[in-house]
């Protein structure tokens, strides 16, 4: 019975100490938060990332929060409530010039475009001149502004003058253009690759306008967004997400099959999801930081002189860190 006993005695420490190194495995795994908005294309990513426990990979735990608004996630942002949200590069600018301390990770160049029905008669920006345009996003929308832009650099054409321009959410511009009440409409890219699948074609896309601008090439428009002091104390864990968001694009890049199963969360099949697969994928950043932000530098002064302080706020130029570089 001794014996019995000792060997008891033995497989209780044994599992203990096993029980102790899990633990401490789990404990490793920090946890980073990331604020989403709840239907936002960027679920795509994070499901695919949580799906192939690519953040395990990295040792870290995403957990992956969900906001009604982009507003929301900027509040959740600024009061410490989420590590990483998503937003972009003019904002965390505009952040810096007042204080803060926000940096930007390139997610996607991903953009959108001024859309008209195939058969249509318009074939360029000229010919946008008094006819109705829908724009989502605003009269300060940078893709608005950008469009803006280049109809006067390229066509001498005031856009909002000479125009009629109807403002609205990105799903009702959508539905009203397939009811035909829009001669065009410029929406977000997803909205866009969805009317594409559905007798609708790119007349000029936001990156066409910024090429024509002085853009060198697709600049990313949004990014991973975080405190430079969060990435400071807490370096294996913004390296270790930045790894799993790279591993989850090339899944998404180079995976057909991976798009299937992503279907419902994108809530597309067939030719929709063809068309979203694609766009998404042209969108995955591969550029060297340094030719983004020279990019995001000139597309900013432009910008600023469109919008003006009601867009970029105090600063003049793009704010010094904007764009995050590891150590």
């Amino acid at each position: 019975m001794t014996g019995l006993y000792q060997r008891l005695f033995r497989f209780c420490i044994l599992f203990v100490l096993a029980l102790g190194f899990d633990t401490q495995a789990g404990l490793a795994a920090e946890t980073v938060r990331v604020g989403v908005l709840k239907f936002g294309t960027v679920n795509w990513e994070l499901d695919t990332i949580k799906q192939h426990k690519l953040d395990e990979k990295y040792g870290v735990n995403v957990d992956v929060r969900f906001f009604a608004s982009e507003d929301a996630t900027n509040v959740a942002m600024m009061a410490g409530d989420v590590d990483i949200i998503v937003t972009d590069w003019l904002w965390v600018s505009r952040q810096r010039a007042s204080g803060e301390d926000l940096t930007f990770v390139p997610y996607s160049s991903s953009v959108g475009a001024l859309m008209v029905p195939d058969g249509s008669p318009i074939k360029s920006l000229a010919d946008l001149k008094g006819k109705k345009i829908g724009v989502a996003g605003g009269p300060l929308d940078k893709s608005w502004l950008l469009m803006q832009g280049y109809a006067k650099h390229q066509f001498s054409l005031d856009l909002p003058a000479q125009s009629e321009i109807v403002y609205g959410t990105p799903p009702l511009l959508a539905e009203k253009a397939q009811q035909g009440e829009l001669d065009a409409v410029l929406n977000f890219w997803n909205f866009c690759a969805r009317l594409e699948a559905n007798g609708f074609h790119r007349l000029v896309s936001t990156s066409d306008a910024a090429k024509a601008l002085g853009a060198t090439g697709d600049v990313s428009a949004i990014g991973y967004i975080f405190h430079d002091k969060w990435a400071d104390a807490h370096p294996d864990a913004i390296a270790g997400f930045v790894k799993a968001s790279r591993d989850a694009k090339a899944l998404l890049g180079s995976s057909d099959e991976e798009w299937q199963r992503l279907a419902p969360v994108v809530k597309a099949e067939g030719h929709e999801l063809d068309a979203l697969r694609d766009r998404y994928r042209e969108g995955i950043p591969d550029r060297p930081i340094e030719d983004e932000q020279a990019d995001a530098t000139k597309l900013y002064a432009i910008l600023a002189d469109l919008g003006g302080e009601r867009l970029v706020g105090p600063g003049k130029t793009l704010a010094p860190g904007t764009f995050w570089r590891a150590d």
